[in-house]
């Protein structure tokens, strides 16, 4: 019978005739040693650090592997269990095939697809595959058991098959690196990994094959060492390959295989257990009731549990030792976290044998693993072990030795694994009382804040079962219980306020109670005891917790008839549920059934303060108005009426003034019964405040001088109505004409104080709005041009306010005029609306004239620097970026929207590189945007900027000396952000870089110096600019270019003594590089990586001094223990200051091997260099094939081309490559991750 190895091989060497043993080899430098009658003994590999060297083994004794003196003469046992009867074949018997080898040898080949074929397909079940295979081993041990081989080659993506004579004449590890050879596809996928929907359910099948294997056999073929220390020593040689798809399966199946032997080692030690119990029980019965023959049997059962539990360990122990203990730290992540998650079952299912410090701290120390899997893995791993109260109380060393770790994984630079790192603390809070410190729970305080809901919701139930849990007892009760316990809701609502005054996020109560929401919900829609709370006289409550008890109670009856996360809060969930919508349903009617007759109540209450009463005017927003009608709660609506009425004419904030609109406006829909008596409500509140406008705007008109208490009383009136008639349609009361008379007034004589201009101003905007919603096809003529008229007459009065003193008065000027000219622009036909052609408008040139000066002196000044938002000062120059942002984003609007021309843009263009970090967003988006419109005419726009920032800069210094300003630099920083902008392709953008270059050129050299004068025209300079494209040029355009600067430099009528420096910067630009590859035309010359790929694809050839770098052992280290929290974003550095070392514009990157003769390689406009690595000699590593990862080349000028790739990437598609984790077309690579850094 063949065999993997020899007993006698291993007792007394290996002789002419004796075949070696194929396990010594099939591991490598381990040199391990399996018997089929045999455990498998593996000493430590010396690769490993000093603290993973120790190899622990599985077994609680010292000495649990196997002599092998003492194993050698052990007999097969018989099965322990009763035989299965197998299931009759179910297809035709495989039979070998004899089929000629190449040296003309016949060789016995063995049909080996039918097993992978079967699990692959996924459509038989896997017992009875298994059972299958073991009645075909009991007919043919042999032939079984290679195909069992082959299945698991196979599944590694190895067409090769393993043969009987292979095993007669080989070893393990020449069989491997046969395979090995023969392994050269066309893709570096295997069936783990390759696309497709054939192969999305192979690892799983693959995974149950292995435990359904090990499971079948665990009473028959698993104790007679043949075939399972075979197969185990077959996966632990194809662990150690560099073949990754070798490597990948065959760890895979062996961490499975670990997986099914611990759970047949946790049964035997349970039948141990059990027998021991039943033999201390026999035995101390007394000597006339006592069995010796069941004494003499329970102690022959456990000799042969003890045996069965040696043997499993001495497996497992081969496959720790051969397999995890080098695989866990592997250069594929994958792989890592396969042996992670195997771990932590391993600990979490037998923690008798595994839940000790030599097994956790391989947990402990990948958690500082680079790679987000293995670090989700491990987290998970842990929240397994942290889960159980039981098994905490046997990890105090592990915890206190990485748990600070744990703790800054709550930063990790990945929301996932962030999220469960917060609930692995959340079990360590719940089941290992005073192991968290104050200082470790501050750092997840402030996650109920974040963005990420799932982070957010995490922290909620952390912040939980810290605070609020050990004070009110129980995590959720029902309604009814929590009547009975009143005491514990108040103390929950007191705890709250507590902890949201102390983290000093007053404005988030959203956030806080959407945090919270999954895990205290049913304290937060107790509205019950927050409005009696509110309400109740001798409450003790201050001002601000006042006002943090309506922001919560807001937030709470939001969250409930909504049912959606805050707004600016991430979540991956699409819809709700049908039960999710029907609770929805459910709370909205109970929030209104409650609340309806207490809002008005709370409003009466804190109706003198603004900040209380605006957000209990939106609660109407969360209501079933219908109840209203359906519950006969009339009277509560008149008494909401009433005090509505109160609140518009005490307040004149306009966060209460447009809270009040909208909750109008909500009651005030026709389909309501009571519609009626709200409109009459509505006509006269607006009566009022009409006729208190007319009186005043009387006084105003006819006096030329108004108190301080006139002004105000009229800015307040104006101020109501702009809100009112922003949601409500008020053109019956006819209030814009007498507005607009207040406002020409203030424009010709300036007697109008600005605080009645502004809300004067936006009650006309309001009005044209108002009508533009009423036009239809049927609206005559006369009518259209009656609004045109008034849209005119406003913009003039806009344009008018754009000079005038007050800045505030100017900033709202250009907001409504931007705005209106954007509705009134072409793109009001759009949609079949062709009968709104009479209403389009172009502004005229002056009027774009001022809206583009306006913006340069209100916008683009000086940036400061913005602090981190703490004080008042901060918190006002955030407040007035925002307001330029603003301005500047309706500029731009009306560039790409054809109001203003185009061209206009280069005022915005050439403040980019200057301003980048205030408005460097909205900039490249109007670039992107700009470039789809018209590409050649946004192109000269771009050279439109340089030529005006050059103007102006040899206005202010003269011609001479200008290269040497800073900023002349900062300009240079600006073409070289304006060059990349045309991103890598190339080809696209060939004829808008010649155009360029060629205008930039006639710029340079269009004002000549006098006639015989030596002096270099004044605009010479600009070629420096210019030469920061040139990257983007083709070899062919550059030498065209060449000879066009040439003929433009003969119109010189002298030419210099000495070249002028301008001049010969840009000619060495254009100037092609010898001895080099053509740059590729995905961009400028980029630093070159070396591509190798394989034979299927032609290549230049390189020298042989890149061979010596291409061999199987030569890839970099990768370190491992790599930061994951994310950091504090560092202020970006000033984008004027050049960077240093950087080559001049004249000198181009040359490759580091330099190709010639047929070796050149000469791209055309769609290749890229790639290189063939062709290595002689003999050995596994010269007649392997390195198939390596392709990488992008990496773009060296200041950093730029991270900033850039937003730019052109929504224009055209970006040509990426797989990055290096990926496993992509790389099939061999290094196997072992460096270690140094653990």
């Amino acid at each position: 019978m063949p065999t993997l190895w020899s007993p006698s091989s291993q007792l007394h060497g290996s002789s002419e005739g004796t075949v070696a043993s194929p396990v010594q080899n099939s591991v490598g430098s381990t040199q391990m040693a399996l018997s089929p009658c045999s455990s498998i003994s593996l000493p430590c590999d010396d690769r490993d650090s000093p603290d993973t060297a120790e190899c622990p083994s599985v077994s609680t004794t010292e000495d649990s592997d196997f002599e092998e003196s003492s194993r050698c003469k052990v007999k097969k046992r018989a099965a322990k269990g009763p035989p299965r009867a197998a299931p009759v074949a179910k297809h035709r018997k495989k039979q070998s095939q004899v089929v000629p080898s190449r040296n003309g040898i016949n060789e016995s080949v063995l049909p080996t697809n039918d097993l992978f074929d079967a699990v692959k397909a996924a459509k038989t079940c896997m017992q009875a595959l298994v059972d299958e295979w073991l009645e075909n081993y009991k007919q043919d041990e042999n032939a079984a058991f290679l195909e069992l081989v082959n299945f698991f080659i196979r599944s590694c993506g190895c067409k090769s098959t393993v043969t009987s004579e292979m095993f007669k004449t080989m070893s393990n590890s020449e069989i491997i690196q046969h395979l090995t050879e023969q392994f050269n596809e066309d893709s570096g996928d295997y069936p783990l990994t390759a696309p497709g929907p054939s192969w999305k359910k192979f690892q799983g099948s693959f995974c149950e094959f292995v435990k359904t294997l090990v499971y079948q056999c665990q009473y028959s073929l698993l104790f007679d060492g043949f075939p399972m220390d075979d197969l185990i020593a077959l996966l632990i040689g194809l662990s150690d390959s560099q073949v990754r798809a070798f490597r990948h399966t065959s760890t895979l199946a062996a961490m499975k295989l670990m997986t099914s032997l611990v759970k047949v080692a946790l049964q035997l030690s349970l039948h141990k257990d059990n027998n021991q119990r039943q033999y201390e029980a026999e035995r101390n019965k007394e000597p006339e009731q006592r069995a010796p023959e069941r004494l003499e049997s329970l102690l022959e059962k456990r000799k042969e549990f003890e045996e069965n539990q040696e043997d499993i360990e001495g497996m497992m122990n081969a496959i720790f030792r051969g397999v995890f203990v080098h695989r866990y730290r592997d250069i594929l992540p994958e792989i890592r976290a396969i042996c992670i998650e195997e771990i932590g079952c391993w600990i979490q299912s037998y923690s008798t044998s595994f839940l000790n410090d030599s097994y956790l701290k391989y947990i402990g120390w990948t958690l500082h693993d680079k790679h987000k899997e293995v670090r989700l893995r491990c987290v998970k791993a842990l929240e397994g072990l942290y889960g159980n109260q039981e098994l905490t109380t046997r990890m105090e060393l592990f915890t206190s030795r990485f748990k600070d770790r744990m703790v800054s994984m709550v930063m990790d630079r990945e929301c996932e694994v962030a999220v469960e790192a917060i609930k692995l603390l959340t079990l360590i809070l719940k089941n290992m009382e005073g192991v968290l410190t104050n200082a470790d729970c501050e750092k997840i305080y402030s996650v109920v804040y974040i963005s990420n809901r799932a982070m957010a919701s995490s922290a909620g139930e952390f912040v939980y079962w810290k605070i609020f849990y050990p004070v009110c007892g129980v995590k959720a009760v029902s309604d009814r219980e929590r009547r009975r316990n009143p005491q514990a809701q108040r103390t929950f609502i007191c705890l709250l306020l507590a902890f949201f005054m102390e983290s000093e996020h007053h404005n988030h109560a959203a956030y806080l109670v959407d945090s919270l929401w999954d895990c205290a919900g049913s304290y937060l829609k107790d509205w019950e005891s927050l409005t009696s709370l509110l309400l109740q006289k001798d409450q003790n409550l201050g001002d601000i917790q006042e006002r943090m008890l309506i922001e919560i109670l807001v937030s709470s009856a939001r969250q409930a008839a909504e049912g959606l996360p805050p707004v600016g809060r991430i979540t991956g969930k699409k819809s709700l549920t049908a039960k999710e919508r029907k609770l929805q349903a459910y709370d909205k009617v109970k929030l209104a059934e409650h609340l309806i007759p207490l809002l008005p109540q709370l409003l009466a209450k804190f109706s003198a303060d603004a900040e209380n009463v605006a957000p209990l005017l939106r609660l109407l927003s969360y209501f079933d108005l219908s109840i209203y009608c359906t519950q006969r709660l009339e009277k509560h609506l008149e008494l909401l009426l009433q005090q509505l009425q109160e609140v518009v004419v005490k307040h004149i904030e306009p966060e209460v003034l447009e809270a009040a609109a909208h909750a109008l406006y909500l009651l005030c829909k026709p389909e309501f019964t009571f519609f009626s008596r709200v409109d009459f409500a509505r006509s006269q509140l607006v009566d009022l405040l009409t006729d208190r406008f007319q009186q005043e705007l009387d006084d105003l008109m006819q006096s030329s001088f108004l108190d301080e208490d006139e002004v105000y009383s009229l800015t307040a009136t104006l101020k109501r109505l702009s809100a009112f008639y922003n949601a409500h349609d008020l053109t019956r009361w006819e209030i814009s004409e007498p507005c607009s008379r207040l406002l020409r007034k203030a424009v010709d004589t300036g007697e109008v104080p600005h605080q009645v201009i502004l809300p004067a101003l936006t009650l006309v905007y309001f009005s044209i709005l108002w009508i533009v919603t009423h036009i239809s096809e049927s609206t005559s003529q006369k009518q259209l041009m009656s609004l045109k008229e008034r849209m005119v007459a406003f913009c003039e009065l806009c344009q008018s306010c754009l000079s005038d003193a007050d800045a505030e008065i100017q900033e709202q000027a250009f907001v409504l005029l931007s705005d209106l000219l954007l509705i009134f622009s072409p793109q009001m036909t759009v949609g079949g609306r062709d009968f709104l052609r009479p209403l389009v408008f172009f502004p005229e040139a002056t009027l774009q004239s001022e809206l583009a000066s306006f913006l340069m002196d209100h916008v683009f000044q000086q940036p400061g620097e913005l602090g981190n938002g703490q004080s008042q000062e901060d918190h006002g120059q955030i407040e007035l970026l925002h307001q330029r942002r603003r301005l500047l984003a309706g500029f731009c609007k009306l560039l790409l929207y054809g109001v203003l021309e185009l061209d206009a843009a280069s005022d915005v263009f050439k403040h980019y590189n200057k301003f980048y970090e205030d408005y460097g967003d909205i900039i490249k988006e109007t670039l992107t945007r700009a470039r789809q419109i018209d590409r050649c005419q946004c192109s000269r726009i771009l050279l439109l900027s340089l030529k005006q920032l050059y103007t102006e800069l040899m206005q202010e210094h003269g011609p001479q000396g200008l290269t040497e300003l800073p900023a002349f630099i900062e300009m240079r920083d600006l073409a070289r952000r304006f060059a990349l902008s045309f991103g890598p392709q190339q080809l696209h953008n060939r004829d808008l870089v010649v155009m360029l270059h060629k205008e930039g050129i006639n710029f340079s050299l269009s004002d000549l110096p006098p006639a015989g004068s030596s002096h270099e025209p004044p605009n010479l300079a600009f070629l420096e600019l210019l030469s920061e494209f040139s990257p983007r040029l083709f070899h062919q355009d550059k030498q065209l270019l060449l000879s066009y600067l040439e003929k433009c430099l003969q119109r010189v009528s002298k030419a210099p003594s000495h070249p002028w420096g301008p001049v010969t910067t840009y000619y060495h630009s254009l100037r092609p590089v010898e001895n080099t590859a053509e740059a590729s035309p995905q961009g400028p010359p980029h630093s070159k990586k070396r591509r190798v790929e394989g034979p299927h694809r032609p290549r230049e050839e390189e020298p042989s001094s890149q061979e010596e770098s291409l061999q199987l052992n030569s890839g970099l280290s990768t370190p491992t223990l790599t930061s994951t929290a994310v950091k504090r974003r560092q202020s970006l550095r000033p984008l004027g200051k050049r960077q240093k070392g950087r080559p001049g514009p004249g000198l181009e990157p040359t490759c580091s091997q330099q190709l010639s003769g047929s070796q050149r390689l000469k791209m055309s406009s769609a290749q890229c260099s790639q290189i063939r690595c062709d290595p002689s000699g003999s050995g596994l590593g010269r007649q392997l094939t390195r198939l390596s990862l392709m990488e992008e080349d990496v773009e060296e000028e200041l950093g730029l081309l991270d900033e850039s790739y937003e730019e052109w990437q929504s224009g055209d598609k970006l040509l990426r490559s797989p990055s290096p984790s990926e496993h992509g077309l790389d099939l061999l690579d290094t196997t072992e991750m460096n270690m140094e850094d653990f």
